[in-house]
């Protein structure tokens, strides 16, 4: 009996089944953070890896965007963007946007994209959704250098723009985005180990929710000219993160406590059930899927 014990206690890890509803297990994905940054750098260099301009598409996708919105909202559409140029508006709604985006769409395939590794190897299942993030994060980080330059190209030009004072607070800002992205991928990469269909829904999802989260408009636009449907827009936490964004960034529209309260709480309490339901379907997913 007591060598049994012994011997116990020469394992480095111990693979027990999880009985906790909600776990980060920030401890054993620490242990396994080389494999964490190795998913990261896959993410990072092979996306391009065999496409003729590489890297170049994370430059090219929010410029382009930038540029149809501009054309399409602001000089047919006649959206008043105030003194701020607008493609510098839409650019810096485009660019929060698509690090959200990314985040929720690449997270929302995690077990079925990883089915086969899942199978065949144990580590924390929560390194796949976290490496989704950071990576997305190096791409949120030159999408933003982008917007930096152009926003001293308008500067040098004479425009009457200055970040605001709350700018400080912006990682904070990218953080929520963030924990949303993961929260809503999370949910969706459970339901869809049951639910085949739901894969084809998110791309039509995500396109329907760009269009109600105030990327290629003010909020005050909704409130003036679509009072009776501006709840739709209000109740939507992505909405009151960009505008916040663009407040803190360009100075410009308006900074609502209220929304951003809000939009933390549902961040939160997606966020929370995001963790429980990934966790419970990590235990049974590879007889589903």
């Amino acid at each position: 009996m007591n060598k049994k014990t012994s011997d116990s206690k020469e394992w480095l890890f111990e693979i027990t089944p999880k009985n906790k509803l909600f776990s980060l297990n920030l401890k054993e994905v620490w242990q396994y953070r080389d494999l964490l940054f190795l998913f990261v750098k896959r993410d990072v260099v092979t996306v391009y890896k065999q496409t003729i301009l590489g890297p170049l598409w994370y430059l090219i996708q929010p410029l382009f965007t930038s540029v149809i919105f501009t054309i399409i909202f602001n000089n047919v559409a006649g959206i008043d963007t105030g003194t701020v140029p607008p493609f510098l508006f839409n650019l810096a709604g485009v660019t929060s946007w698509n690090y959200f985006k990314e985040c929720l769409t690449a997270t929302s395939d995690t077990f079925k994209a990883n089915a086969g590794l899942f199978g065949k190897v144990y580590f924390p299942r929560m390194i796949m959704p976290l490496s989704i993030v950071v990576s997305n994060l190096i791409k949120f980080g030159i999408q933003l250098s982008v917007f930096i330059g152009f926003y001293i190209f308008y500067v040098i030009k004479g425009m009457p723009i200055v970040p605001n004072t709350l700018l400080i607070a912006y990682p904070l800002l990218i953080l929520i985005m963030a924990m949303l992205g993961l929260g809503l991928g999370m949910i969706i990469s459970s339901m869809v180990t049951k639910y085949r269909d739901l894969t084809f829904l998110v791309s039509f999802g995500v396109q329907l929710l760009m269009y109600i989260s105030a990327v290629m408009y003010p909020m005050s636009l909704v409130k003036e000219k679509l009072a009776t449907y501006s709840w739709v827009v209000e109740f939507n936490p992505m909405a009151h993160i960009i505008e916040t964004s663009r407040y803190m960034l360009l100075n410009d529209g308006s900074l609502s406590w209220n929304g951003i309260g809000y939009s933390v709480a549902c961040t939160v309490i997606i966020f929370l059930i995001g963790v429980v339901i990934f966790n419970r379907t990590e235990k049974s997913f590879i007889d589903t899927v």
